[in-house]
């Protein structure tokens, strides 16, 4: 078995598109910070049985209906407050950091390492406790995010270096 062979180009339209990914990521986290901060929890529970309606009605033991559900009414106020500064914050340092990737600022590589390397630490710890899909799936991207910063990072200091 051969192994495959990416091309640079191929590799930097690829951690473009992470780029990409990250920052529409970055800009939902924002915007989801600041809803959450101003939305009340009968709303939330409100819209989420309106949302969920007909999925329970086909099936009340659905594990992610109810999983949703049953989230969305355990959700405290500290908990939301803490979500949305949470949110609002990563989005921020995101946008950020992917803004000075997409401009190849050189000092923008090792600190979106560094600082994507910690939230993908913090969110496993949370995993732990929440066992959350979502979780688990943003925490992936984030890992081949690293992977592919690094990557990039490599290349970007030998160009410089000739």
């Amino acid at each position: 078995m051969q192994p495959i062979i990416i091309k640079e180009k191929e590799y930097l339209s690829f951690f473009r598109t992470t780029l990409y990914l990250k920052s529409i990521g970055a800009l939902s986290d924002i915007l989801t910070g600041i809803s959450v901060w101003l939305i009340s929890k009968a709303f939330l529970i409100t819209f989420v049985l309106n949302l969920l309606h007909n999925e329970l009605s086909d099936d009340p033991k659905d594990v992610v209906a109810n999983f949703i559900v049953n989230s969305a009414a355990s959700f405290s106020v500290s908990s939301q407050y803490f979500l949305g500064a949470y949110l609002f914050l990563h989005g921020i340092v995101k946008l950020f950091l992917v803004i000075n990737l997409f401009r190849r600022k050189i000092w923008a590589y090792p600190v979106s390492i560094v600082v994507f390397t910690l939230l993908i630490f913090y969110q496993v710890y949370e995993y732990y406790f929440t066992h959350s899909i979502w979780l688990l799936a943003f925490t992936i991207l984030d890992i081949i995010v690293v992977l592919l910063t690094g990557h990039e990072y490599g290349v970007l200091k030998k160009k410089l270096k000739k």
